[in-house]
Order: structure tokens, then sequence, then C-alpha cells
């Protein structure tokens, strides 16, 4: 039983999560990628590009993190078990957004066009 509720707390939470950080993510980036790229069509390109990415590493993390799941006995092992597991995807989240920012710092010489 309380592995059904996780499972359900956990899809919900990080989905919300997921979503909300994506879309975010995607609209702010359209400013900073056509200041870094003066063609908007590739622009858009990059950004979706991205925002897939993003969604796949997501949805595969949760996939192993499901397929890793062990017994949930009582709620305290649910609410430790879920949040941990949340502050993962959130940690992947910053890591992700920081890789992308600093390689689009590093190469912003070659991507910039005047």
């Amino acid at each position: 039983m309380f592995n059904i509720i996780s499972y359900v707390l956990f899809l919900a939470i990080s989905s919300y999560i997921i979503v909300d950080v994506g879309r975010r993510c995607f609209n702010s980036g359209k400013v900073y990628l056509e200041y870094l790229i003066k063609d908007k069509d590739f622009c858009l390109t990059v950004n979706r590009i991205l925002l897939g990415s993003y969604y796949l590493v997501n949805l595969g993390y949760i996939a192993i993190s499901l397929s890793s799941w062990g017994e949930i006995t009582n709620l305290n092992v649910l609410l430790t078990t879920v949040f941990t597991r949340i502050g993962y995807i959130i940690l992947i989240l910053c890591f992700l957004h920081f890789t992308n920012i600093l390689m689009l710092y590093i190469l912003r010489k070659k991507l910039t066009l005047k």
C-alpha cells in the first residue's frame, strides 16, 4: 500500500517540477539564445533540442528511480524515499542548467554573429 502511495506522490511532484522548470527555462532561454545567435529560427531549434533532451534525461532518471524502488513499510520510509529522490531530480536540474549555461558561455564568441 505504501509503495503505491509513494509512486503516486513521487510522480506527481516530480512531474510538476520537471514540466514547470522546463517551461520556464524554455521561455527564458529564448532571450539568452537570441543574444548569442542572431538567427531566430536556429535559436528556436536549439532551444527545442535543449528542452527535448532535458525531458528525456529526467524521464530516464524517473524510470530508473522507480525500477530500483525498495519496499516501503511505513510513513517515515515513504517520506524519506520520495523526498530524497525529488532532491536528486532537483540536483540533476541544477547540474544540467549550469552545464548548459557554462557551455554557451564558453562558445559565445563562436556563436555570436555580428
